[in-house]
């Protein structure tokens, strides 16, 4: 895994550490830890943000990061995204406030923690290798099945962790989140 992404991103998770705010790294570090390898121009973290965060949230990063206290509290108002860049290596990390609902609290109890050493030994919570196959299937279909990218991060992990993987949490979620047959010919195109 590349070290300026994963260093820049615990920066961030940090600072979710010490405010107490549930979180998980997914998008591509997440496939990139799980599957097959790739670049990335930002990292993706789900966020469970309230209001009482941002002050805080912003003090403890306005110094190594570009970030916007209104587009942050939009986002926290309205279950929206938002970024924040990183002045020195302008990596962008995008912080998604999701609706409560039980796909997003099934991730979160499911997270897992990974450990990295880079001056010291770090750690975050990642999502699972199964809600990372999920989430990016979601994403694939609302972004009308065309990414390439997305799917090939789906095989990536599916192909990784074949004998790993719990087919019936999948089978489960991929009918909640209404891509069963995406989820099936994925696993196809990975036999």
């Amino acid at each position: 895994m590349q070290n300026e992404p994963m260093e820049v991103t615990l920066l961030v998770t940090g600072v979710f550490e010490t405010l107490g705010v549930p979180y998980l790294i997914g998008g591509s570090l997440a496939s990139t830890l799980y599957g097959m390898v790739r670049t990335t121009q930002d990292s993706d973290i789900v966020a469970e943000m309230r209001p009482e965060h941002l002050r805080p949230f912003v003090s403890a990063l306005e110094d190594e990061f570009y970030v916007d206290d209104e587009m942050i509290a939009d986002a926290i108002r309205s279950h929206f995204s938002f970024n924040i860049i990183h002045r020195k290596t302008m990596f962008k990390v995008d912080i998604f406030i999701p609706l409560p609902r039980p796909f997003l609290h099934s991730q979160l109890a499911r997270a897992q923690r990974q450990a990295f050493t880079f001056d010291r030994e770090v750690n975050a919570r990642f999502a699972s290798p199964e809600d990372t196959i999920l989430a990016k299937l979601e994403w694939y279909r609302l972004g009308g099945e065309v990414s390439e990218r997305q799917w090939r991060d789906v095989l990536g992990v599916m192909k990784v962790r074949a004998g790993d993987l719990d087919l019936d949490y999948l089978r489960q979620w991929a009918g909640e989140l209404q891509v069963v047959d995406l989820l099936e010919r994925a696993l196809q195109e990975t036999q």
